[in-house]
């Protein structure tokens, strides 16, 4: 394995009602790159007509979700009234800060076209200033995303900076974010701009300094090592990190602290239902039973 490889990471399958998702973060060789703490990436899965996408209403604390489409449509509504349908290239980056609740369902007017729902979800761990920041929400068109064109390569900012480019997302730490798409026989230099970076194969082929990445997995890059990606075929890529988060993090569910004790505090006042609703729906995911230890 080339020196700028520091270690490998794949998947767990999950599934997520009709879909399944490959979750590559937290891993036991790292928990967290940069201060993306979990990664998920849903699909690509066609849904019968009829059906859709319908993750009830639940909560969070102490992180950032990111939502980044590459098919499909997600309608999303929080307890803070935002409401807002994401489609492919667009964000959608929702700040829990001290609490909040959000669900995530196929917008009605696309569910009888038997919809194929392709994507990647992200939480981003808040610094220890921002745990207990107010809730926020801000969607960005995918027109409004600063765009590099590099030796082939089409290199998007979703978040953060990157390349000389800034997305207009609020991020409360170093973030680098950026979705690459190669042409067939294309090739870049990754730099070592940021701390701590992986680099995360959607479908294509890839090679890092010519050690070819599986499909659905990630690559953790060694910090300071500037890396050359490159592509025969043409893919579709990842790139996250950014600068690394002082102290620790405790994830249990849906929540993320730097104390379990604030992750206490976040299970009781869901169980009471004190964490806020969300206008015009009354359904709500219950604690599971192996976050209520």
């Amino acid at each position: 394995m080339p020196a700028s490889i520091k270690a490998i990471l794949k998947p767990h399958i999950r599934d997520v009602g009709s879909i399944a998702v490959r979750r590559v973060l937290p891993a036991m060789a790292v928990r967290l790159i940069g201060p993306f703490i979990f990664f998920d990436h849903m699909g690509p899965a066609t849904l019968k007509p009829g059906t859709g996408l319908d993750v009830r209403p639940h909560p969070h604390i102490g992180l950032a979700t990111v939502t980044y489409l590459f098919e499909g449509s997600i309608m999303h509504r929080d307890s803070i009234g935002s409401v807002q349908k994401i489609v492919p290239g667009d964000v959608n980056w929702m700040t829990a800060g001290r609490g909040i609740v959000h669900s995530e369902r196929t917008p009605d007017e696309d569910r009888g076209q038997g919809l194929t729902m392709h994507g990647i979800q992200t939480w981003v761990a808040l610094p220890l200033e921002h745990e207990d920041d107010a809730p926020s929400f801000e969607h960005h068109a995918a027109a409004t995303l600063p765009q590099i064109e590099r030796n082939g390569v089409t290199l998007r900012v979703i978040a953060g900076t990157a390349f000389g480019e800034t997305a207009p997302v609020t991020t409360f730490s170093g973030t680098l974010y950026v979705a690459a798409h190669f042409a067939p026989g294309s090739a870049f230099a990754l730099e070592p701009e940021h701390d701590e970076r992986g680099v995360y194969l959607v479908d294509g082929d890839l090679t890092i300094d010519g050690e070819p990445l599986a499909t659905e997995q990630m690559a953790l890059l060694t910090p300071g090592e500037t890396a050359t990606l490159a592509s025969q075929a043409g893919a579709t890529v990842m790139l996250l990190g950014g600068a690394k988060l002082a102290g620790e993090r405790f994830i249990e569910w849906n929540f993320v602290a730097s104390s379990r004790e604030k992750i206490a505090h976040a299970k009781e006042a869901w169980t009471r239902q004190e964490m806020g609703k969300i206008p015009g729906e009354t359904e709500w995911i219950p604690l599971p039973e192996r976050a209520a230890r």
